[in-house]
């Protein structure tokens, strides 16, 4: 059963998604749509009961916002315009009131709905599927396995950019305890070597990303019938990575960085959902609870959070200081209680004292945040004796790392990676 849903107009208000949010919160299906929609995109829309007018200050587009406001009015679907998503009484009255719709917006519903959509995109043909064994792309595996089962392929690529104990992680749960079919790649020569000098964090992203499109079409080429590739896009990478409306906040690897030749046509069941509705799905799915709740890892890994041009010594420097953390994490009680938390190392080097010896070495930086959505974020207050722990650990058990600091920046302004 489709959902009905309420289109909210991106106007270059800054709570357009708070809008979406708020509707989704109950019952409705939303999505966000940019203020130039044609008149025959706007009758595309599936199952569209009314649309939300975002108002921002942003009014460069007041020509294109008086015909789409015209092309609304012709269609007979009734219209809010709201300031911001404060206002949940007269969003409430609106959505069921209004527009009737009704609120069967659930995970069951829209997993019979991808399922459905999967199998008549798919067919008869296979579908190749990028597993790191993080969240997004465990839940795109389930929905695939009970769409299509055997006519998908796992392909897990170690770009030696995973965290310690990954690789072998992925190949134990989903190789022999799921029994997926799963084609395991080590390419760590092959990225570092492409990333080698490369300093510019949108250069470092494109090229990763564009680099997993080569290895899936290498794999590919080994296989018979391989029309499509799956990927665990969601919402907030669509949304930061630019519309026309909104400017790009940084670019995601599965969304800025495909190249113009790819091959494959994608398979994205979860590019409308926000972090916390994946994690439902997966819920409703079936998926282990450590598999659901398991840590958020970027697709790029550790390249962008071994800042600056990637060297071997540092990138290890990091993966090392990463699992003293998630150790001390995990002895505090933390682990589940704190949404994300990492490490970064920044190409710069201080001066410092090792065996009375002047040491000039990186510092490096702990961040720990907590967000519902991705989309903001708040900072997580550490307990000073952990972190005087993590100190003590960090600057002794790893190479190269003379300072710990911490990052308390939530987003914004920050964002929650730094690259």
């Amino acid at each position: 059963m489709q959902q009905d849903m309420i289109a909210v107009i991106d106007l270059g208000s800054e709570r357009t998604t708070v809008l979406a949010r708020a509707i989704r919160a109950l019952g409705v299906y939303s999505e966000i749509h940019p203020h130039d929609l044609t008149d025959g995109q706007l009758a595309a829309l599936p199952n569209v009961r009314g649309f939300v007018l975002a108002e921002g200050p942003n009014r460069a587009y007041e020509g294109q916002v008086l015909e789409l406001s015209a092309a609304i009015a012709a269609s007979g679907l009734p219209t809010l315009t709201l300031a911001d998503g404060s206002d949940t009484a007269a969003l409430k009255g609106f959505v069921f009131d209004t527009c009737k719709a009704r609120a069967n917006w659930t995970m069951e519903n829209f997993i019979a709905d991808q399922v459905e959509l999967i199998r008549r995109q798919v067919g008869d043909r296979k579908v190749l599927l990028a597993l790191s064994g993080g969240v997004d792309s465990s839940v795109v595996a389930a929905l695939l396995i009970r769409a299509i089962g055997p006519q998908l392929t796992c392909v897990h690529v170690n770009h030696g950019l995973l965290r310690k104990g990954e690789p072998e992680q992925v190949v134990q749960v989903f190789g022999k305890e799921l029994g997926a079919n799963l084609v395991y790649v080590d390419a760590t020569d092959r990225f570092l070597g492409k990333l080698e000098g490369v300093a510019d964090p949108e250069a470092k992203r494109k090229i990763i990303g564009a680099e997993f499109i080569r290895v899936f079409e290498e794999e590919a080429r080994k296989l018979d019938g391989i029309a499509f590739l799956g990927q665990g896009t969601i919402y907030p990478d669509i949304i930061e990575s630019g519309t026309k409306t909104a400017k790009t906040v940084k670019s995601h690897h599965n969304v800025g960085g495909l190249p113009p030749d790819l091959q494959f046509e994608l398979v994205e069941p979860l590019k409308m959902l926000f972090k916390d509705e994946v994690r439902a799905c997966g819920v409703a799915l079936g998926l282990p609870e450590s598999m659901v709740y398991r840590q958020p890892f970027p697709g790029p890994g550790l390249g962008v959070r071994c800042l600056g041009a990637i060297t071997r010594d540092r990138l290890e420097a990091l993966r090392a200081a990463d699992a003293i953390l998630r150790e001390e994490f995990d002895r505090a009680g933390l682990r589940g209680k704190v949404w994300q938390y990492f490490t970064v190392i920044p190409d710069i080097r201080s001066v410092g004292v090792r065996d009375g010896v002047r040491a000039d070495e990186w510092p490096c930086v702990i961040r720990a945040v907590n967000t519902v959505d991705a989309m903001t974020a708040t900072v997580e207050r550490l307990p000073w004796e952990l972190m005087e722990l993590l100190t003590r650990r960090i600057t002794h058990e790893v190479p190269g790392i003379n300072r710990v600091l911490i990052d308390i920046t939530p987003k914004p302004t920050g964002t929650i990676e730094w690259e």
